[in-house]
């Protein structure tokens, strides 16, 4: 048996049909406040808890040989330091907690690339770099190290576990959508209008599951491995785009500092309209950051190997088109 949090997300339902598909028993934890339709038809039992009521994670964890934590806040947007810490920190501490409780045999933890100290540019980011939160620019980016600094400690304290640090995720399977696949839907309706220089490293979700699996079968206790896929450029991902869907890519490209100054008002414009905005401070950093990565360990280590992007982008538009959202 095991547990899968966060199983309602994108890498989470993902994960669970890649479990699935290798035989494996699954239990998916879903908070009460969760719609759990991106399981719908599949053979799950699920449970209710919270990561933040160490009780229902140890009911929940019972007779599990792996837990798989996925379960976290992603946010784009300035402001939520205290709700980050809470969800991603805490609940993460207390994931340790149950898992130790209720005698898990191993916990795969999904951290981020972006929980990794961004070296200069020009220098490859791999497992070698530290995860420091004090060194952290973005509240997201702190609370996403400073948890996996907890994931790492439990070793110490017997626990076995596994850290992963995926890349920008695209791909099926995207049912709230995340930003990536909103972005996608507003370019396939022609609702981009411009764009920015940039470039960041993607990878289809279904690596990322497959990631997960080869981690927890082949992955060393206390290791942590990069799941990243192919950089490109923005204008790039456009033209990939454009081939998928027909739809020619914007042709005004504005400067960093423009796009930095309208990015500034995400935060009202999320409080005024109710909508997550897509083009924030956060948004503009990513693609200006050192996207340079490195997927080698993986690779050498766990068997590793990230399809082409292309096929990844093609089938994400196709996901949208034949679930009527798109």
């Amino acid at each position: 048996m095991v547990t899968v949090t966060g199983a309602t997300g994108h890498i989470g339902n993902v994960l669970v049909r890649e479990l699935l598909t290798c035989g494996q028993r699954v239990r998916a934890l879903i908070p009460p406040f969760e719609d759990p339709a991106p399981l719908d038809g599949l053979n799950v039992e699920k449970v209710e808890g919270d990561i933040l009521d160490v009780g229902s994670l140890v009911r929940a964890f019972r007779g599990s040989d792996v837990v798989y934590h996925l379960a976290g806040i992603v946010s784009i947007v300035p402001g939520k330091r205290d709700l980050l810490y809470r969800v991603n920190v805490v609940g993460t501490k207390n994931v340790v907690e149950a898992c130790l409780e209720a005698g898990v045999g191993r916990l795969v933890y999904t951290s981020s690339i972006h929980a990794i100290a961004e070296p200069p540019s020009g220098v490859v980011i791999d497992e070698s770099l530290p995860f420091d939160p004090d060194r952290m620019e973005w509240e997201y980016d702190e609370s996403k190290a400073r948890a996996t600094l907890e994931v790492l400690k439990a070793k110490d304290k017997g626990l076995d576990s596994v850290v992963l640090c995926p890349t920008g995720v695209i791909g099926p399977y995207d049912f709230r959508p995340s930003e990536m696949g909103q972005l996608f839907i507003n370019y396939a309706r022609r609702s981009m209008r411009v764009y920015i220089d940039g470039a960041y490293d993607f990878v289809d979700v279904r690596d990322v599951a497959r990631g997960h699996v080869l981690a927890c079968e082949k992955g060393g206790s206390g290791e942590t491995y990069i799941l990243s896929g192919e950089r490109v450029t923005v204008l790039e991902l456009m033209q990939m785009l454009e081939r998928v869907t027909g739809v020619r890519p914007p042709r005004l490209k504005v400067s960093v500092w423009v796009a930095q100054s309208v990015a500034a008002l995400a935060p009202l414009y999320s409080r005024l309209t109710g909508r997550r905005p897509l083009l924030t401070s956060y948004s503009v950093r990513t693609l200006q950051r050192n996207s340079f990565v490195s997927n080698a360990k993986a690779r050498r280590e766990l068997g590793y190997s990230p399809r082409p992007l292309y096929e990844s982008v093609a089938d994400t538009i196709k996901w949208f088109k034949d679930t009527g959202r798109l």
